[in-house]
């Protein structure tokens, strides 16, 4: 259950915009993530986890400037990976993916479209 309400958590928060989420609850979230998702034993969870690692990297250059094209095509390779893993999911979890996949390509997007 752990994971159901991370995954609610995450999504909610996308759902408000990028702009509405801390910079430092961005970053326990995604170390959140990271941690579950290397640890599964999954190949496709743990590329998911690595991309995650590169996107921490990214957001913890906020003491220079974030570089938003960057982060956006960080969070686009997020949401191509997770949609890629929902046909596996559990069915109870299958919608949530697939919102926060749609949710991480909008994000992601609008990120790159600032270049």
């Amino acid at each position: 259950m752990i994971f159901t309400d991370l995954l609610n958590a995450t999504t909610h928060s996308l759902s408000n915009g990028l702009t509405g989420i801390p910079l430092s609850a961005a970053q326990d979230n995604t170390e959140t993530w990271q941690q579950h998702l290397l640890q599964s034993g999954e190949p496709r969870l743990q590329d998911i986890g690595r991309e995650i690692g590169n996107l921490q990297s990214l957001l913890s250059e906020g003491d220079v400037g974030l570089n938003g094209p960057a982060i956006g095509r960080s969070l686009s390779m997020l949401a191509s990976q997770t949609a890629q893993v929902v046909a596996q999911a559990p069915d109870e979890i299958r919608a949530s993916l697939t919102e926060l996949s749609d949710l991480l390509l909008r994000a992601g997007g609008q990120l790159e479209q600032k270049a």
